[in-house]
């Protein structure tokens, strides 16, 4: 059957399935939302603020849970061998839907079968930056430093097969310089040892970045969008620095098992996507220079195939694998 109008049938007139009865009472108990990087970075902020408007609709607690590891990978598998109750979703991000696909040997989970789509949850620009004692002010003098100093430059990432870690790869590529890659699990712990200069650079969501930013411990070089960040309008886009192919927005999504009943889905869909619609959720996301983007479930499902397509061309052509 053709996915889309899968996913049509999956959502539609769920009062109709024979899962009607249990929708009706559901939920019950807490709901477990599983964050699949460590507590303390851009996608924990965003799971943690959009759980707390699921709660108030809902009428349930939901509780995040952080299970990071393998790019992202780790935890959204929990969720597709998680009982399809409606008791356990999570979010993804790119890495574990549109890029480590491409990278592993064997995913432990396949999207398409595994997991059903709910939304897209947010967009979120990411942004270069380094140590200040690189000593190295525009995007160009990290390329000549690069250049200079071939093996020298160590980045972080917040995992093997991150946007954040893709993103370097493009400068890579663009750029034809060398660099070494320092996977970590998660945003928060890249951060840290950037802060005390075991990595030279990263590239990650500006929300994470921006108090390091505002206190000058960082130096922004370049935002990895199509126009500059709000918060950060002095900051040069990639484009602006020379390299315009070097764009890699990140984002998050809702997921839950695939199995789960058709009208449990629809009410943590519709929930979902009332929580992203209001102003609050909006207001906070875009502190954060995030866009809440809510979307059906088909648009939802074109949207990873399409970022499938983009990711899958940059691996190909830089060759990068899962160790």
């Amino acid at each position: 059957m053709n996915r889309r109008v899968s996913n049509r049938l999956l959502f539609g007139a769920a009062l109709l399935s024979p899962f009607a009865a249990s929708a009706q009472d559901y939920p019950a108990r807490p709901i477990r939302l599983i964050v699949p990087f460590p507590a303390g970075g851009p996608s924990d902020m965003f799971g943690r603020l959009l759980g707390i408007k699921l709660s108030e609709s809902l009428g349930q607690q939901v509780v995040v849970e952080n299970r990071s590891g393998v790019g992202g990978v780790t935890g959204v598998d929990v969720v597709a061998r998680s009982a399809p109750d409606g008791y356990t979703i999570g979010l993804s991000s790119a890495g574990a839907l549109a890029i480590m696909p491409f990278m592993m040997s064997k995913m432990p989970f396949d999207w398409q079968k595994d997991l059903a789509l709910l939304t897209l949850v947010t967009r979120v620009p990411e942004v270069l930056v380094v140590h200040p004692a690189l000593k190295v002010e525009t995007l160009k003098d990290l390329v000549d430093y690069a250049r200079a100093h071939p093996g020298k430059l160590n980045f972080g990432s917040s995992g093997t097969g991150s946007i954040a870690h893709m993103a370097v790869e493009l400068l890579k590529t663009e750029a034809h310089i060398d660099r070494v890659h320092v996977p970590y699990r998660g945003a928060a712990p890249a951060v840290t040892d950037l802060l005390g200069g075991q990595v030279q650079l990263v590239v990650l969501d500006v929300p994470v970045l921006l108090p390091h930013i505002r206190s000058g411990a960082l130096h922004a070089l370049g935002v990895t969008s199509q126009t500059r960040a709000a918060n950060l309008p002095d900051v040069p886009t990639t484009a602006e620095g020379g390299f315009p192919s070097v764009l890699s927005d990140n984002w998050y999504g809702l997921v839950a098992p695939a199995s789960t009943p058709p009208g449990i889905l629809n009410k943590l869909q519709t929930a979902a996507t009332a929580a992203l619609r209001s102003d609050d959720l909006k207001a906070q996301y875009a502190k954060q220079d995030a866009v809440a983007a809510p979307m059906t479930p088909d648009e939802f499902t074109a949207f990873v195939t399409a970022e499938q397509v983009k990711w899958k061309a940059v691996l190909a052509a830089t060759g990068v694998k899962f160790d």
